[in-house]
């Protein structure tokens, strides 16, 4: 075992309400430029809960908006997922996600998931803007980090019931979840179709849905139903 892998597994073991540290420990003890822990899903809802940097926060809000990516990929296979070179796997891979990634920012993509027993809700995304290559020992300890942090998420989120949604996350996307009760109250939709208007929009003004979800919520956009047609009101 080396010792920083043994030093970031003490600092997870520490680390209990402290979810920056999740990725910092990552960071360390494995050739990547980033990391970012989120929640995938209706479990615990499609959240951010740390990352190391912009960037990595960016790959999870892409992830997120676009319904496909590792982290995805993580939680249905319940098994690493590894693309050490995302130029030439991504795009068979997730077209959307891999088509929204700058080739210059990313060139490998790994990502590991969150398991407590027959639960899977989440995923830790690590990115290298170098290419790089996970080896066997380094794949395996990454899973044994993932284990600890699965649990520790998992207790997090046991220990906030009843505090606001998102209460303390600076990545909360709360705002989706508003923004989408609005258009579901202004063209009378189901809250599924009223975020996939959300979701549409984004991707065809090349925005997040973070971002457009705000615009709804401030009143600097609307949708109407124009017979069969969803129009913008702006």
């Amino acid at each position: 075992m080396s010792d920083s892998f043994a030093a970031a597994m003490n600092a997870l073991d520490r680390a209990r309400d402290q979810p920056e540290v999740f990725c910092a420990a990552f960071v360390e003890v494995f050739p990547v430029t980033g990391a970012a822990v989120s929640t995938v899903g209706g479990f615990l809802g499609s959240e951010t809960v740390a990352a190391s940097d912009e960037y990595a926060a960016r790959l999870d809000e892409l992830q997120f908006d676009l319904g496909e990516g590792p982290c995805w990929d993580a939680v249905r296979s319940g098994a690493a997922v590894l693309h050490p070179d995302v130029l030439a796997t991504g795009p068979s891979a997730w077209p959307a996600f891999a088509a929204a990634i700058p080739v210059a920012e990313v060139s490998s993509l790994f990502a590991f998931p969150l398991i407590v027993g027959p639960l899977r809700f989440g995923a830790i995304d690590l990115y290298s803007r170098a290419p790089v290559a996970l080896d066997d020992d380094q794949t395996k300890q990454a899973g044994m980090m993932a284990e600890v942090v699965g649990r520790l998420i998992l207790r997090r989120a046991l220990t906030s019931i009843g505090e606001p949604d998102g209460a303390g996350n600076g990545y909360s996307r709360r705002l989706v979840h508003q923004a989408t009760g609005m258009v579901l109250a202004q063209i009378g939709l189901s809250a599924e179709d009223a975020r996939l208007v959300i979701q549409g929009h984004a991707f065809a003004a090349d925005r997040s849905m973070m971002d457009v979800a705000q615009d709804v919520i401030d009143g600097r956009l609307r949708f109407r139903r124009e017979g069969t047609r969803i129009e913008v009101v702006q």
